[in-house]
């Protein structure tokens, strides 16, 4: 038999028949092209050569001795166990003894009986055959035992060879299943019992209250445990975990270290902030408002030995199930990168990873799960594989899976994106365990995905409160007979001779003492000892100071002439060149102008420069979706991009602009997320129409407008999106303004509305300016559409150079005469524009004077009210808008003009009327309204008009 030096035997001598063939084919393809072949039969080649004739002969010699339709036949059958094994697997707790349809793992479905496998040799199934095997019918059986347990596999979707080949390996050989030492099962035992243990004391002291039980799926906290232990010997320096409510208080007392202290005061309706550890061993967070206590997040630092450290990162969350998911990982990107120096951030994947806990029925059922799953292998938003764990109570709400998904598996949707997926019974702690090895495994070697379907049981209702018997009775007498997975265990270890009956008692017993101690050091805080007020901290309340932004000329005129370079060799769309060369004289002369889209690339540049790193995602956000932006550039005849943010020599920040998904709701949160765990970063979310915002309004409503009032987690988050009415229709007229207004409250965020690029300049430099800071606050913009090339939005250089952003701007053209102005307009955005233009050639309007209402919120009411003063017969003041009446900012405007309106002078609205549809769909219908507001507006009397139709006054 032919060895190498080392003595291994020639593995060609083990293939036969079509296998052979295959080698052989495989060979020819070798000489041709290395590789073109899998890489581990390049190596096989490199190291043996080609299959030798003589043992071709041998081979063939064998092969003609066999049936080849049974060889064939024994290989689909070894292939239907690999795929179909996991439908009679013993995976399902309360079911151990169910039938299942086994037709295609038995020998007749593929015409095989008992003795043709037992005649053939084990060798015919290749090198993959299971050590030991001696003939085909071992083999079958081998492989029966590996997929057809409390451990189940599905991977044959996953395509790519190197990988398929991995995970059958791994699974067949049962590298990732070693027997766990006595040591480690007494030590299993202690942290289930742990678990299972703090459930019962909560259940028994807090009668009645919510606490979303981890009963039935106890053995998720040791999967953690084992994660966060491999992960930390892999050289992981941050675990960032997200989940829902189910579990969490375990989670949070085991895997987080939050002192068992702080979660009883807790259930006394206020956190004692006196038991908070000094050391800060748990980060907790607290808003001014706060959250009920299974949405809280928290940190711990992990150590182990003197070299092994690591972070563990539970994210704070509303029960908006799974939407936390983006946000975990666009905090784990945010980890991942270094953002110091020009250029694009650099990812190391070893530094952070997620872990995301998923429910059974909400897996399948909301849609953000998959729009998150889409982002795993994209450029902009990869974290280099994200282990999913579905905590599977086999039951939503009240509600069965047969109601709740068309698939057999809470996680065939996984399927979709080639995630290898392992479904494992919550009542075999060893099998659990083994099957997160091979997870951690698998992400460590191929960066990818990968699903762990934890399949248990609920041993309550949904809350504590409900009783499940009601609709679930068959299912609940099973649980309510079935044995713990602890009690099983503790069983298993005393007939194994592990530890004796007394010793497991005497393990449950001290755990009981340690909670009991705990509970008796918790000092009851009375509601009314409680701060009823819940305001806002200062640094939050207070309003934002005055920020010179202003940029000195030498330092415009030389960012400006490197954002038009370009290398050597590089050629521009040649329409884009025309363009872009028009910005080379922007600071030579006093009639060139500075457009939307060369303020907002100045804005960038001089705040990379200054040292802040800016991350800009959208969808089309690299051209803009009005062919606006263009800070990538594409060589048409090559191919190649450029983006000049990326050159510039006196950047001392990263820069970072991805084209998204077709995605709101995950591609937002995942901005937050990464804004969160980078506070120093500018990231901006740009919408490719104000309204599709909308499609995250969840993000928006939960994490943006509130996540700091009530987590104390700040974000700098900026959204740009598109708004206003120039005849495009329903869905591409508003940024649903008024939601926004609505939501906004102590200072939560800002929200604008610009006339000016000089004015978009600035606000992007102050928003710069407090990133990182804890007056760091988010920023929505209603940003412009055809104002984007409109004249008069465009400025002259010195505008850049000084000055800072002002919340409100006076129309230069009219106002001269003070004593005249019986009219005061208050405008914002696109609608101002539009009444500039119609005064020109228009005659005098010394009756009217115009302020651009610039920021919406925090009010401006200082400089309103200051411009109010100087018009003493003053008669009026008008709130014109573009949006309905009962849309746009009127009603969040009206009581604050009000207030601040002098005796006698009237408040009245000019716009649309109220409308259930934010827009006409017919662009002449939108063409008068237009004409009709803007001549309403400018008119001094509105009387007459308010015959023609619509609501125009108060």
């Amino acid at each position: 038999m032919a060895t190498d030096g080392s003595g291994n035997s020639n593995p060609w001598q083990r293939f036969y028949g079509p296998n052979l063939g295959y080698i052989q084919e495989q060979y020819e393809v070798y000489s041709q092209n290395p590789e073109a072949v899998d890489p581990d039969i390049r190596h096989l080649f490199e190291r043996w050569g080609p299959p030798l004739e003589e043992e071709r002969k041998e081979t063939e010699a064998v092969a003609s001795r066999l049936n080849m339709s049974k060889v064939v036949a024994a290989e689909r059958l070894a292939q239907n166990i690999r795929t179909y094994g996991h439908l009679a697997a013993r995976i399902n707790p309360l079911k151990p003894d169910e039938q299942v349809d086994t037709r295609l793992l038995q020998p007749e479905s593929v015409g095989l009986t008992e003795a043709d496998l037992k005649a053939l040799p084990a060798t015919v199934f290749g090198e993959d055959a299971p050590e030991g095997a001696r003939t085909g019918w071992d083999v079958i059986q081998r492989l029966k035992e590996s997929y057809t347990q409390s451990i189940a596999f599905q991977f044959v979707h996953v395509h790519n060879l190197e990988e398929r080949k991995w995970l059958e390996r791994m699974v067949e050989s049962h590298q990732f299943q070693k027997p766990l030492s006595d040591n480690k099962k007494k030590k299993l035992l202690e942290r289930l019992t742990e678990v299972e243990e703090f459930e019962r004391f909560l259940h028994k002291t807090f009668v009645g209250q919510k606490r979303f039980s981890i009963e039935g799926i106890d053995m998720m906290v040791p999967m953690l445990d084992e994660l966060i232990h491999c992960s930390v010997h892999g050289g992981i320096g941050h675990v960032l975990l997200g989940m829902a409510h189910r579990g969490r208080l375990n989670v949070l007392a085991h895997i987080l270290g939050k002192p068992y202290e702080i979660i009883f005061s807790e259930f006394h309706h206020a956190p004692n902030k006196e038991l908070v550890p000094s050391e800060g061993s748990i980060g907790i967070n607290y808003g001014w408002t706060g959250d009920v206590k299974y949405h809280l997040g928290g940190e711990r630092n992990v150590d182990e030995g003197d070299s092994l450290h690591a972070k563990v990162t539970l994210a704070n969350n509303p029960s908006h199930l799974e939407f936390v998911n983006p946000v975990v990982e666009g905090a784990t990107r945010a980890a991942q990168e270094t953002r110091q120096g020009a250029g694009h951030p650099e990812q190391d994947m070893n530094k952070a990873f997620t872990v995301i806990i998923h429910g059974d029925a909400a897996f399948p059922g909301e849609g953000i799960v998959p729009e998150t799953m889409n982002l795993s292998r994209l450029p902009g938003y990869r974290t280099g594989g994200t282990i999913h764990l579905i905590a599977n109570n086999q039951l939503g709400f009240t509600t069965e899976s047969v109601d709740s998904r068309s698939t057999t598996y809470a996680s065939d949707m996984a399927r979709g994106f080639e995630v290898p997926i392992v479904h494992v019974n919550a009542d075999d702690p060893e099998a659990c365990l083994a099957a997160m090895r091979l997870a951690c495994d698998y992400r460590a070697r191929f960066h990818k995905d990968f699903l762990i379907d934890l399949i248990g049981y609920r041993r309550f209702g949904h809350n504590e409160m409900d009783d499940p018997a009601a609709t679930q009775h068959q299912l609940y007498n099973l649980i309510k007979k079935h044995p713990t997975v602890r009690t099983r265990f503790a069983q298993s270890l005393v007939s194994q001779g592990v530890l004796s009956s007394e010793e497991a008692k005497k393990v449950e017993e001290s755990v009981q003492e340690k909670l009991k101690i705990a509970y008796k050091k918790t000092k009851r805080i009375e509601i009314g000892e409680m701060d009823e007020e819940l305001l806002p901290p200062e640094v939050v309340a207070s309003d934002w100071p005055q920020v010179e932004t202003g940029v000195p000329a030498e330092i415009l005129k030389k960012v400006n002439a490197e954002l038009l370079n370009k290398p050597e060799g590089f050629t521009v769309y040649p329409k884009l060149e025309r363009i872009l060369s028009r910005r080379t004289d922007a600071f030579d002369t006093d009639e060139a102008r500075i457009d939307w889209p060369h303020a907002e690339s100045l804005a960038y540049a001089t705040i990379l420069v200054e040292g802040t790193p800016i991350r800009l995602t959208g969808q089309d956000s690299q051209r803009g979706t009005f062919a606006h932006r263009h800070l990538v550039l594409h060589d048409p005849e090559t191919g190649k991009s450029f983006c000049p943010m990326h050159h510039l020599p006196d950047a001392k920040a990263t820069f970072a602009i991805h084209n998204s998904p077709l995605s709101e709701a995950a591609v937002l949160g995942f901005e937050y997320g990464y804004n969160v765990a980078a506070p120093e970063t500018m990231v901006l979310w740009e919408a490719q129409f104000g309204d599709f915002a909308n499609a995250g309004q969840v993000i928006i409503d939960q994490f943006l407008a509130a996540g700091r009032a009530k987590w104390a987690q700040k974000s700098s988050l900026v959204l740009l999106l598109p708004h206003g009415y120039e005849g495009q229709g329903p869905e591409h007229s508003s940024a649903r303004l008024e939601r926004f207004l609505q939501l906004a409250a102590e200072n939560n965020w800002t929200v604008a509305n610009l006339s000016s690029a000089a004015q978009y300049f600035h606000l992007l430099r102050r928003q710069a300016a407090f990133v990182g800071k804890e007056e760091a606050r988010p920023l929505v913009l209603m940003t412009p559409k055809s104002l984007i090339r409109n004249k008069r939005v465009a400025v002259p250089g010195s505008q850049l150079q000084q000055g800072f952003f002002r919340r409100v701007l006076e129309s230069p053209t009219t106002g001269g005469t003070p004593d005249r102005v019986k009219r005061l307009v208050l405008c914002s955005g696109k609608v101002a524009i539009d009444l500039e233009e119609a005064l020109d050639g228009a005659g005098q309007y010394d009756h009217l004077h115009i302020l651009r209402v610039e920021q919406l919120y925090p009010f401006p009411g200082e400089e309103i009210a200051e411009a109010i003063r100087r018009f003493g017969n003053l008669e009026e003041i008008i709130w014109v808008q573009e949006e309905p009446k009962n849309m746009g900012a009127w009603q969040y405007m009206e009581p604050r003009v009000r207030a601040l309106a002098p005796i006698g002078v009237s408040v009245k609205y000019v716009g649309r009327r109220e409308r259930s549809s934010t827009a006409e769909g017919v662009p002449d219908v939108h063409r008068i309204e237009q004409e009709r507001i803007v001549n309403e507006a400018l008119n001094l009397r509105i009387e007459a008009a308010t015959n023609s139709g619509g609501n125009r006054r108060d």
